[in-house]
């Protein structure tokens, strides 16, 4: 199963996040039916992160946003569970530092950027910055930004956000770093059931606070610049991939397999030895069969 049909691109009578069906579960009626594909991908993940590490030219950078309780942790958990520690990194985006607030807003992330051969995961990302931020603007006060009030008043500032993650990313791909960027999709129904079963279940209550409840106050507001930050940033070298989430085992197949298939396209090959390298290995090879 492809799952290109998950491109925002790809939905070009979208108007708003409604549009987008957050229970969608394709060919697959069950996690039981889903479960044999998962598996796969887990196993042709391993294979080509192999490739990628021992080849060296290139990496991959997968970024997850979402709303509260969409299973972005989980995703990480069960899609990269077959990877080796050794060539993944997941960096996790929470409020700026003071420090991190001297600096433009991509300054921190530019830190984390995967380097050649390994994979990279962003639980959530600069794009928190057209997007709680635009919710709450207040927290621009913080931020020290020349013209500020002007910006705002006119919209410029989005707009530059925009242009400026494009061309961030750009840069990125440009240089060898691969992008996949994914949203996943979780409705405020089902997002509600998950708030109160990590209230009802002791073992899950440090997972939900206060402040969760009073952020679907501003569902309506997220839904919107979360569109508009789709549409803007969505690219062919970073393109946005609009994950259903409210069946958990259906978004981490689609995950898994959208991004086995972006590896197979990375298409990276172990390293070459030249024949001096070789005549090492085979003299090597001598000695050790001498001991």
């Amino acid at each position: 199963m492809k799952y290109s049909e998950l491109l925002f691109t790809a939905n070009k009578k979208a108007e708003k996040m409604e549009d987008f069906d957050a229970g969608y579960t394709g060919k697959y009626k069950s996690h039981e039916e889903a479960a044999d594909d998962l598996e796969q991908n887990l196993v042709k993940m391993a294979k080509i992160q192999d490739k990628l590490f021992a080849e060296g030219k290139q990496s991959l950078l997968i970024i997850l946003q979402a709303l509260d309780a969409a299973g972005k942790d989980g995703a990480i958990k069960h899609v990269m569970s077959g990877l080796n520690p050794q060539g993944c990194r997941v960096s996790s985006f929470k409020a700026p530092s003071i420090y991190e607030l001297e600096h433009d807003f991509l300054w921190r992330a530019h830190w984390e950027i995967p380097p050649s051969g390994k994979i990279g995961i962003f639980n959530r990302s600069y794009y928190e910055e057209v997007l709680i931020v635009r919710v709450h603007q207040n927290i621009l006060n913080s931020q020290k930004l020349p013209d500020m009030e002007v910006k705002i008043e006119n919209g410029h500032i989005w707009q530059e956000r925009y242009d400026d993650i494009n061309n961030f990313e750009l840069h990125l791909a440009r240089n060898g770093i691969r992008i996949l960027k994914f949203f996943l999709n979780l409705s405020r129904k089902e997002q509600k059931h998950r708030f109160i079963e990590r209230i009802d279940n002791p073992e899950k209550n440090w997972k939900l606070s206060p402040s969760d409840i009073r952020e679907r106050q501003y569902w309506n507001h997220y839904m919107k610049v979360y569109f508009k930050m789709l549409r803007h940033t969505s690219t062919k070298y970073a393109p946005w991939y609009i994950i259903p989430a409210d069946n958990k085992w259906f978004s981490r197949i689609a995950m898994g397999e959208i991004i086995v298939d972006k590896l197979k396209e990375m298409d990276p090959r172990y390293p070459e030895l030249d024949e001096e390298q070789k005549h090492a290995l085979q003299k090597a090879k001598t000695l050790l069969e001498k001991e």
